[in-house]
């Protein structure tokens, strides 16, 4: 049975430390399915370019410092990734990641011990 490498299990937990708050775990959600949850942006593709904090900021009802904090720790998690333009910043899903995640909790999961 292959062991569970380190880093994998620090990324799970940096994972799970962003999604454990709610207005993060909510915005992930919307950052997923983009084209159902925000409205078209005059200035880019929901999908292509992402969501721009602007339209976050309105769907939370958060402050925008507030919203640019939760993306900055979902960033840093590997959860989405930004680009500046003009003097918007958008943010897009790394679906990528989660299946990381996912094939290393199966791992874990793997080496429990069977209950049938």
């Amino acid at each position: 049975m292959s062991k569970t490498p380190e880093c994998a299990i620090e990324s799970i937990g940096g994972i799970f430390k962003a999604l454990s708050n709610e207005h993060r775990l909510r915005i992930m959600g919307w950052l997923m399915n983009p084209k159902d949850s925000f409205p078209p942006q005059p200035d880019g593709d929901l999908v292509e370019d992402g969501v721009c904090v602007t339209y976050l900021t309105k769907k939370t009802g958060l402050t925008q410092p507030s919203v640019t904090n939760h993306m900055h720790l979902l960033q840093k998690a590997g959860l989405v990734s930004s680009h500046r333009r003009k003097n918007w910043v958008f943010y897009k899903p790394q679906p990528e990641q989660f299946h990381q995640v996912i094939d290393a909790l199966k791992i874990l999961a793997s080496k429990a011990p069977d209950h049938h």
